[in-house]
């Protein structure tokens, strides 16, 4: 009895399905803890710059769903390829986690909560910008060549960057970043990835 074997374009729903359960409870994790802020509002100070971040991290996880449709041009999938997808949602998951911790008894304050935690924040921000390198050379060559020169120089600024704030706590530094963090983010979704080509 012969077998039929499923095509790529069959099996890239099924990997979606299972990057979507990660994502969607990245997406839960930020509208819940943005929900908590609204519902106790002098529960916590809130700070800026980790609010700035969430919007961020929001439009990150928005966009990725977006852009990972380009894994639909992938013609041999393997488990290593599903693995590391799903790897790379999850590294999305827990910057979500480091945002809005299960609880804040431990901080006076979200920026407290915020730069004791930045390490682990910007490591898995860093590594993002890493494995955004790999996810988009399993599109293939042509899609690699669609972002030219600003590509290779844009991930190792970001990676840069992300290691400096690691290692710094001045507060002018980090409004600069996620300032200047999101209007690239945004210019870049507007500039490349306006239509799901």
């Amino acid at each position: 009895m012969p077998t039929e074997i499923a095509s790529p374009h069959d099996i890239f729903p099924h990997i979606r399905i299972v990057m979507g359960m990660v994502i969607g409870l990245g997406v839960t994790r930020l509208l819940s803890g943005f929900a908590r802020i609204v519902q106790h509002p002098g529960q916590y100070k809130l700070y800026p710059v980790h609010l700035a971040w969430v919007g961020s991290v929001l439009l990150m996880l928005v966009h990725f769903w977006w852009w990972e449709f380009g894994l639909y041009a992938i013609e041999n999938w393997t488990f290593g390829k599903y693995l590391f997808i799903i790897f790379y949602a999850i590294t999305l998951f827990l910057l979500c986690a480091l945002l809005f911790p299960d609880s804040m008894l431990d901080y006076t304050s979200y920026e407290d909560y915020f730069y004791s935690r930045r390490a682990w924040f910007f490591g898995l921000l860093g590594a993002t910008y890493l494995l955004d390198v790999i996810d988009t050379l399993l599109k293939g060559p042509e899609h690699f060549a669609r972002f030219g020169i600003e590509y290779l120089f844009r991930t190792p600024v970001f990676v840069a960057l992300c290691i400096e704030a690691i290692l710094v706590s001045d507060r002018r530094f980090h409004i600069a970043f996620v300032a200047a963090a999101l209007i690239y983010q945004i210019s870049f979704i507007l500039r490349l990835f306006d239509t799901i080509v």
